[in-house]
């Protein structure tokens, strides 16, 4: 389940057609995001200097980044990779879930080789794949700058930013939904789709199902309407994902007098829900190598440590939090106790960052 994409791939013909004849297993999963391919590199301290991206971060590409991933490719030895953090979640949930199509994804991708090439990664996988194709605008990558085993994200999103409702609107698309029972976005759509994300979540409200949402990345709340955004969607949200960093930034931006990460997640847990939405949200932070935190009705009900791991193993930390709410997600939706799904989540983690990038073996024997 390596799904690295070799340079030589780039030179295949897309082949991939969207499947409007639906005849497969009902994926009980569904997750919408930005389908990106990663590009991976080593880089020195300097490097990150040069281009104003800082580790433990997420940014989506200026004009400032524009040659940085051409700067990669000439100077460093890199890797492609499919990636995209809600598709990384979803690929790591199908795999611990081991029937195929029990996750289905949607996002938009080019018409091209980078396209192709995810494709059969995540069918290979096991995924059902759903995406919208713009014919027009190259499929989105993201630089993914290595130092010291930490990651910083720089995303050109490219056609992952002209997913358009209309795609989730059509019946067969829609169908998807309608089988599913939990969805997952990483609050980077936000900056993509924020009224499809907000038309599942309701779906869900309404239905009696489960939404769950990651809050992904400071600068989702340092920007006023990407933060209008997410708390639009977040009456809906019944798991709420998100990191330490990512908890602080949601804090300040809700003008919470705390750093604390435990009163973070209480607050957030008690946050208004929808009328009509199931009652309480559940709150997960993950803390990196500390403790997981888990609240829920403004109290905390648990706090997990992950997996230890010998520093030499660790390869890289990217995917890692995307890995986690994989692995977390794999167990919730087959409604199993919250302890094991966290230790799912650290399961998923843990395997991830002994790989470069979002990888994992080809056997889970998660148990």
């Amino acid at each position: 389940a390596g799904c690295v994409v070799v340079p030589d791939s780039l030179r295949t013909p897309f082949t991939f057609q969207p499947n409007t004849n639906l005849t497969l297993k009902m994926a009980v999963l569904l997750g919408m995001g930005n389908p990106l391919l990663d590009i991976s590199a080593v880089v020195p301290t300097e490097f990150l200097d040069k281009y104003d991206l800082k580790l433990n971060n997420a940014v989506l590409a200026e004009e400032k980044h524009a040659p940085m991933y051409d700067d990669m490719v000439k100077n460093f030895d890199v890797e492609y990779i499919a990636g995209g953090a809600t598709q990384n979640s979803i690929r790591v949930a199908q795999w611990m879930l081991g029937a195929p199509k029990s996750a289905a994804y949607m996002g938009c991708v080019g018409k091209d080789a980078f396209a192709d090439e995810m494709v059969k990664c995540c069918e290979a996988e096991g995924v059902h794949v759903n995406y919208m194709v713009d014919e027009a605008t190259p499929t989105g990558t993201c630089g993914v700058l290595v130092n010291g085993g930490e990651r910083s994200l720089c995303a050109a999103l490219n056609a992952a930013n002209n997913y358009k409702i209309a795609h989730l609107e059509k019946p067969e698309n829609w169908k998807l939904v309608e089988d599913a029972k939990f969805y997952y976005s990483a609050g980077f759509f936000l900056t993509v789709s924020p009224d499809s994300m907000l038309k599942v979540a309701k779906h869900a409200a309404e239905q009696g199902k489960t939404y769950t949402m990651n809050l992904s990345a400071p600068f989702l709340m340092e920007v006023p309407p990407f933060k209008s955004a997410m708390m639009e969607c977040m009456p809906y949200v019944d798991v709420l994902f998100g990191n330490e960093s990512e908890a602080a930034t949601f804090a300040k931006s809700e003008g919470w007098d705390t750093t604390d990460v435990k009163e973070i997640a209480c607050k957030a847990s008690t946050l208004p829900k929808a009328e009509g939405a199931k009652p309480g949200r559940l709150v997960v932070f993950t803390q990196g190598m500390d403790p997981t935190i888990v609240a829920k009705d403004g109290a905390v009900l648990g706090e997990f440590p992950v997996i230890p791991l010998a520093p030499e193993k660790l390869v890289d930390t990217n995917g890692a939090g995307d890995a986690f709410v994989g692995g977390f997600l794999s167990q919730f939706v087959k409604g199993a106790e919250l302890e094991k799904c966290v230790k799912a989540g650290n399961y998923g983690a843990n395997a991830i960052i002994q790989q470069s990038g979002c990888k994992f073996p080809p056997v889970c024997d998660f148990a």
